[in-house]
């Protein structure tokens, strides 16, 4: 670990994450409390990046429809929300476990696939859900739905920015440090082994399938996590949360940041955001309106990355310490 911290890898990575710490004070001195409201949004999507990267960067497992399990951990959330079950001991809970019940049956049907149709399979089963959701009139429909956040009476108050801030900060912690363990136990590397040659690890022995169901399933759950999260962050849940463009979003979170790496998807997210927030700005300085056509720089800029730097942002920072 010291060791570590003493290459520039280290150093960066111990520093990006003490800012993350202290954010929500460095807001408050510097009087920029939307910043806290950004970096909110960064952590969360940095949870959904991590349970993505378990089962593409880990596992090879390109799913088209992660975010689906942001809607589901949401609206979750939403509809007994909606029904006055508002306790967090209760909603959360019962989020997740939907949230892990559907990735389990989606991954016991689509990990029977490979290639282009597991991509396919995903995405089709993502898009049931979505228009599922647009079809809840009682729950507002494509208008999507107003919800309280969720109440942990005597712990915690949701509607406290800096603690709900802090409270992202520890899951995105313990994200990170569930996701360390599994890429280095034994079952992360039959996972990884079976990315590079699934036929050879069935010859050694290994059920491969049963492995991926079990990754699939964590990789859903910690899904669920964000979206639960996401629902309390604006107090809102709708159909657009797990729409294929998040989940395009959160591809390409990973991709930036770096496949197979531990903080590559926390790159990734705070590199896909500041660009979403500095961008149209910038663009508008050079001619009014040009801020809304932000994506159309973005979309080279991930192209040069693709091309000159393969592992991602995670790669730019060295070689990692031994």
């Amino acid at each position: 670990m010291i060791a570590a911290l003493r290459t520039p890898r280290g150093l960066l990575t111990a520093l990006i994450l003490l800012v993350l710490a202290v954010l929500p004070l460095l807001t408050q001195a510097f009087d920029q409390r939307y910043l806290l409201s950004v970096g909110t949004r960064i952590v969360i999507w940095s949870i959904a990046a991590v349970s993505l990267n378990m089962i593409l960067g880990y596992g090879g497992l390109v799913s088209f429809g992660h975010a689906v399990f942001f809607g589901i951990g949401g609206y979750a959330v939403g509809i007994l929300s909606a029904h006055g079950v508002s306790s967090g001991w209760i909603q959360w809970p019962v989020a997740l476990a939907v949230a892990t019940l559907w990735a389990a049956l989606i991954g016991a049907l689509s990990l029977r696939t490979r290639g282009l149709y597991f991509i396919m399979i995903t995405l089709a089963f993502a898009q049931l859900v979505y228009y599922v959701g647009g079809g809840l009139e009682a729950y507002g429909g494509d208008d999507g739905l107003n919800i309280s956040r969720s109440r942990f009476s005597g712990l915690i108050d949701l509607r406290d920015k800096p603690s709900f801030y802090w409270l992202c900060f520890a899951a995105l912690c313990g994200t990170l440090w569930f996701c360390g363990r599994f890429a280095n136990s034994r079952f992360g590397y039959v996972i990884r082994g079976a990315k590079s040659n699934d036929l050879r690890m069935m010859a050694l022995g290994f059920p491969v399938f049963r492995y991926r169901l079990a990754a699939f399933t964590i990789s859903g759950a910690f899904g669920g996590l964000a979206g639960i999260l996401l629902a309390n962050e604006g107090a809102y849940v709708s159909p657009a949360m797990m729409s294929w463009v998040k989940s395009g979003d959160l591809i390409v979170i990973v991709v930036l940041g770096g496949m197979g790496t531990l903080l590559g998807p926390l790159f990734g997210a705070i590199a896909f955001f500041a660009l979403e927030e500095s961008l149209p700005p910038l663009l508008d300085l050079l001619r009014k309106g040009w801020g809304e056509y932000w994506q159309i720089v973005f979309g080279p800029l991930l192209v040069l990355i693709a091309l000159y730097a393969r592992g991602g942002i995670d790669s730019l920072l060295g070689r990692r310490a031994p």
